[in-house]
């Protein structure tokens, strides 16, 4: 074996060791980690592997370096995926229709799934934040124009009084992939901005009532358009 591979074998151990002293000391983001010597003792490895183990927890944001403080847990952001899935999405041109409609599938997915975890968070109450955010929204589409703040702030806020907020932050990272995406293919058209516009709001009208198979209907409505025009683009490859 290299010296190589055998430190990268044993960074790769003292990445999931890092993480298991996160987990065991229960530490949130934000919390100091043991020093660079401290953990070296703890570990039982050198300088050289801890070094590694923390540039690649530092990739995957689970661990934030501040020069001259030390190592500390990080935001555990979802930024690396986004990262990754739109630069697979940019990669092979006339392929970024099909890869930003994978990434629609697993948003209406996600949205439909928690149907019944946002009917039970909103059934009975009102956001005044969230109908003037559709407003607004249908202000815009009115001009023509595009809500991508709105749009974001609406599916974030609708997904906060859920006690899994892995779904919320999932939302969030799919929204940005689908955003970054999109313009490179020539979409939303202002009709499709029309119908997600108004889509919003049955949405919302929906879980504030309620109203479950409502709910699902206007999140298939909002997604409708997307797909439709995503459809048209990808040209399906043939068999020989």
């Amino acid at each position: 074996m290299t010296y190589q591979r055998k430190v990268y074998g044993q960074a790769e151990a003292a990445v999931n060791e890092i993480k298991k002293h996160i987990l065991h000391h229960d530490l949130r983001s934000g919390d100091p980690l043991p020093t660079e010597n401290q953990l070296c003792e703890h570990l039982g490895m050198s300088r050289t592997v801890v070094r590694e183990a923390i540039r690649t927890l530092t990739a995957l944001r689970i661990v934030e370096v501040r020069h001259g403080r030390g190592t500390f847990v990080g935001d555990l952001s979802m930024q690396p995926m986004v990262e990754s899935l739109v630069f697979r999405g940019l990669l092979n041109p006339g392929e970024d229709a099909q890869s930003l409609r994978d990434i629609v599938e697993v948003r209406a997915s996600l949205d439909l799934s928690v149907g019944e975890e946002v009917i039970a968070a909103w059934q009975g109450r009102r956001s005044p934040e969230l109908h003037q955010t559709v407003e607004k929204m249908l202000e815009l589409a009115d001009a023509g124009q595009t809500f991508p703040q709105e749009d974001r702030f609406f599916h974030s806020q609708l997904l906060a009084p859920l006690s899994n907020q892995l779904f919320r932050r999932l939302t969030e990272a799919f929204w940005d992939v689908n955003t970054l995406i999109a313009p490179s293919l020539g979409i939303p058209t202002p009709a499709d901005i029309a119908v997600t516009a108004r889509a919003h709001g049955q949405i919302l009208e929906a879980a504030e009532q309620g109203d479950l198979d409502a709910y699902h209907a206007a999140v298939r409505e909002h997604y409708q358009p997307l797909l439709n025009n995503l459809d048209s683009l990808y040209v399906r490859p043939t068999s020989s």
